[in-house]
């Protein structure tokens, strides 16, 4: 059961930015091991009961060693995640509910940082038509959870002509995110029900853009399947017969 972290967590998540290499970390490990893996883990679990028993979601808790997506100059993280979502190849395409632990304390919310283009053009074509359950959402989180809303901006927004709704017409991907810094709630197994109370007003909208996501994908394999039919025509075509037999 999570407890919550405690100080030797965020002392060993700022040292090793200081200390990324293997000298300082086999002299720490037993801080790392104790003090982050073991609570992210239970953590992981508590965060993940509201959601195992929805179709294709899973939960994982990240492990501090390198892998292959690590810039060449890291040989351990210098922030620890859990991620809740579906199975899917790239995440970043996806929605997500994530938890970030860092040495300054720690970030979590909802995330679609870089769907395809033909996402948010749908994202956009929906809002325009009915904009009100996505901004009851927005309000929501902002109003009653403190969440920022937010991504990666395009260089010119896309056109809109509704001012209420313009911030989310400059968004290549959205993010909604919570951060504390708080040690009473950090150092306390409160945390785990603060991030859960979150991850509960943030869900529907992982839902909205699973939605989107799966109609996308969708549209795509029409597309790639209808380009595909007239040479599966040619091939499954039957021979005619000709008109004389003399060849039968």
């Amino acid at each position: 059961m999570f407890k919550g972290f405690s100080q030797d967590t965020f002392d060993f998540m700022s040292k090793i930015r200081e200390n990324n290499n293997k000298i300082w970390f086999e002299e720490n490990k037993k801080t790392y091991i104790d003090k982050v893996y073991h609570p992210m883990k239970e953590l992981c679990a508590e965060l993940y009961k509201p959601f195992s028993d929805i179709p294709a979601m899973m939960a994982k808790a990240g492990r501090i060693y390198r892998d292959e997506f690590f810039p060449p100059y890291l040989k351990y993280r210098e922030d620890m995640w859990i991620v809740i979502r579906r199975n899917a190849w790239d995440w970043s395409k996806t929605p997500s509910l994530f938890f970030e632990l860092s040495g300054d304390g720690v970030l979590f919310g909802f995330k679609i940082p870089k769907p395809p283009a033909g996402v948010m053009e749908l994202f956009r074509q929906k809002l325009l038509a009915s904009p009100e359950y996505f901004t009851s959402l927005v309000k929501i989180l902002e109003d009653d959870f403190n969440a920022v809303i937010g991504g990666d901006e395009y260089k010119r927004p896309k056109p809109c002509g509704k001012v209420e709704l313009e911030r989310f017409f400059k968004l290549k991907g959205l993010t909604a995110t919570v951060r504390i810094t708080d040690k009473r709630v950090l150092f306390s197994g409160k945390l785990a029900q603060r991030v859960s109370e979150t991850f509960e007003a943030l869900f529907p909208l992982n839902e909205y853009f699973q939605e989107l996501v799966t109609e996308y994908e969708a549209s795509k394999a029409r597309e790639a399947l209808e380009a595909q039919m007239p040479e599966e025509q040619e091939i499954t075509e039957m021979p005619k017969a000709p008109s004389s037999d003399f060849m039968w």
